[in-house]
């Protein structure tokens, strides 16, 4: 069944100034409506390396969320585990500045209780015979418990994220049972609250191998921008992974990209600094480009011995 990814759908409208942006003034620019959420964003992108990944979310009963599940099927996820629900759907949206950086974002999050429900009727069926587990971490507790007993039973391993880290430290105690947990910098010092914004990557490298040790986490991966990318292993192993220099169009779904990534070399044997570079190479390319444009790469350019789908 490929790599299971399990989160929220949202609408993300963005809008973009032709000119620079002044924040208590009008802009003149141009605002898009696209599909998003960041395990909506990863199903896609593990699609785009040739690879067959099943997502299992929520969509609106509507036009709409028929539209998520079509260009889903386009891109070739498997979408049988899609429910389609009353308000199923989140929303984002977003200012951006001409760097292609967000300077003001309002989210609306949906309610993903259905999850809940659906995996404990499915869940046998969803991740008996699955390479993977990507989670946003910050999905409703008893959503991440069911993913957790599964993957206990079916002896998965399972790859978090977030998207709203005040509420995945509400969940912190399932950290010890997450096979790499993904955030940003921000982030980072969210969780172990602290400010590690100024750190360069070496210092950002030691400080995190020493909070993985001392909280006993597996194993976490921090983005850290232009500046790369840094790993720890509660074992001790740790290292930075440099950024690949591109012409920056739009910042957005680059997190979700490198996550993509790395849980594709963790899921099919990679070391951890050989997955993260994955992630740092799909990072790269949905940074430079336009959001009709599709990158698309195949499992042999990342040393990926997969077969992929039809």
């Amino acid at each position: 069944m490929g790599i299971v990814v399990i989160g929220a759908v949202f609408v993300d409208i963005k809008g973009y100034p032709f000119a620079a942006l002044s924040p208590s003034g009008k802009n003149a620019g141009r605002v898009e409506q696209v599909h998003g959420g960041v395990c909506r964003n990863v199903a896609e992108d593990i699609a785009n390396v040739e690879l067959r990944p099943t997502f299992v979310g929520l969509v609106d009963d509507t036009g709409s969320g028929q539209d998520v599940i079509d260009k889903l099927n386009r891109h070739k996820v498997n979408t049988k585990y899609i429910q389609r629900v009353p308000d199923g759907m989140g929303t984002w949206l977003a200012v951006f500045d001409t760097d292609g950086d967000v300077k003001a974002a309002i989210s609306k999050r949906p309610d993903t209780t259905p999850l809940t429900q659906l995996l404990k009727d499915k869940g046998d069926e969803i991740f008996a015979d699955c390479d993977g587990i990507a989670i946003e971490f910050d999905l409703e507790k008893e959503t991440v418990k069911q993913v957790l007993h599964f993957a206990k039973k079916y002896r998965k391993k399972v790859y978090a994220a977030v998207s709203n880290m005040s509420i995945a430290m509400e969940r912190r105690d399932f950290l010890q049972e997450i096979d790499c947990f993904v955030c940003n910098q921000q982030e980072a010092g969210l969780m172990f609250s602290d400010n590690y914004e100024h750190m360069d990557a070496d210092e950002m490298c030691r400080t995190l191998a020493a909070n993985v040790h001392s909280a006993n986490i597996p194993c976490m991966v921090v983005t850290m921008g232009e500046k790369g990318a840094v790993y720890a292993r509660a074992d001790g192993e740790c290292g930075v992974v440099p950024a690949k220099k591109v012409d920056v169009i739009d910042t957005t779904g680059a997190g979700d990209a490198f996550f993509a990534g790395t849980v594709i070399g963790l899921a099919y044997g990679k070391t951890l600094p050989e997955a993260c570079e994955i992630g740092s190479r799909l990072a790269a390319s949905v940074i430079c480009i336009s959001e009709n444009v599709c990158p698309r790469f195949r499992p042999l350019e990342f040393g990926l011995d997969v077969p992929v789908g039809d």
